[in-house]
Parts: C-alpha cells; structure tokens; sequence
C-alpha cells in the first residue's frame, strides 16, 4: 500500500512537471523567435520573454491548482456520496462488496464473509468502495498547491531555455541562432525522457514534442517577418 501512494505520487508530480515544462519550453520559444524577425536589439525580446514567462508561469500555475481543487472536491463528493448510500440502502452496497471480491476471484461463500467484516467499519466499507468501485485513490495533501507550485516552477524553467542566449549574447540574430540550438537540444532531451516516463515509442515521442516547438517558433517567425 506505502509503495502504490508513492508511485501515485510520483506519477502526479511527472504530469505536473510534463505539463509545465512542454508549454515553457514551447511558447516562449515561438514569442522570442517571432520577435527575432522582426527586432535588431535584444532589449525588447528580453522585456517581452520575461512578461510572458511571468504571465505564463501564474497561469498555468492557477490552473493547476484549479485542477488539483477540482480533484479533491469530486472526490470528496464521491465519499459523500458512498456514505449516503451505506447509511439508506446498506443491503444493496453489501452486495456490491460481494460481487466485486467475486471479480477479484474470491469464492462466494468467503465473499460473503468479507463483505461483512468489511461492513463494520463504515470508514473502511467506504474506503474500499472508492477505490475498488469507482477506482478514485484519495488525492494528496495540498494537492492543488503542489501541482500549481510544480507547474508553475517547470514552466519557469522551461521558459528561461530560449530566452537565456539574448541575456548573454548581442544582437538578436546570434541570439536568436543560439536560442534555437539551446530549445532543440532541450525539446530533445525532454521529448526523450518524457517517452521513457510515459511509455510512448521513444524516436516518435521525442520526433513528436521536438516538431511541436520548432513548427510553433517557425510559424511566429515567418508570420512575423510577413507582418513586418
């Protein structure tokens, strides 16, 4: 049980950070290579990263939290919910505690049993109607907090990426070069470990996430260099 709430854990925080780091990574990228097109001076590209990695940072952060929120208060609904109908129609719940030990392979007779036992402990007969019913595992601790913070700080660091070659380099042409060898190695190295973490086929997950940020940086630049 200790090691299925740590790898539950730990699969939340991968989706957070896979969330904040592939729109960190891509957006600012595509604003800083758009305005490379169209900018000789790297002062207006660094004051516009930065605004939009701020920006960017409170509101995939707000949403995070928004759905870290959610999360727990369905949950909470759902226990509600179960608790309700254990106390008006205790038979029916009984024997949905039956039928699933049945599933998992238990004989009838013993089902029978369990489901009593079970059925002592009205915290207990819940909790295991969440979990083997509905399949729902009780959300962390500050979920939503958590998550925004995690979001927000990948999206920071992802975002810093393409953005970092115009603080230390001048004219926004070299920087511009530098900025894209920086983001492709990074949109690389995370298209590759994002692949490994979720199970995709490695070279189509990495092609994927890579071709993402280099189609939305070129699009902003030949837009840009259109416009202007």
């Amino acid at each position: 049980m200790a090691n299925e709430v740590r790898n539950n854990k730990k699969s939340v925080l991968v989706k957070d950070i896979i969330i904040g780091m592939s729109d960190g990574l891509t957006v600012p990228f595509a604003l800083t290579a758009g305005l490379s097109g169209v900018l000789n001076t790297n002062h207006l590209i660094i004051v516009s990263g930065l605004s939009e990695i701020v920006a960017g940072c409170i509101s995939m952060g707000l949403g995070g939290y928004l759905a870290g929120q959610s999360e727990v208060e369905h949950y909470d609904m759902e226990l509600q919910r179960e608790y309700s109908e254990i106390e008006s129609v205790p038979n029916l719940e009984l024997k949905e505690v039956e039928d699933i030990l049945l599933n998992l392979g238990i004989d009838e007779e013993l089902s029978k049993q369990a489901a009593l036992q079970i059925s002592r402990d009205k915290d207990r007969w819940a909790d295991f109607m969440m979990k083997l019913e509905l399949e729902m595992e009780k959300p962390a601790k500050n979920r939503a907090a958590k998550s925004a913070g995690t979001i927000a700080a990948s999206y920071l660091v992802g975002g810093f990426i393409p953005l970092f070659p115009y603080l230390v380099i001048r004219g926004s042409t070299n920087g511009f070069i530098v900025s894209c060898i920086c983001t492709l190695a990074a949109l690389i190295i995370f298209g590759y470990l994002k692949s490994k973490v979720t199970g995709q086929p490695i070279i189509k997950g990495t092609l994927k996430v890579t071709l993402t940020g280099v189609i939305a940086a070129a699009a902003a630049y030949f837009l840009a260099k259109a416009v202007s």
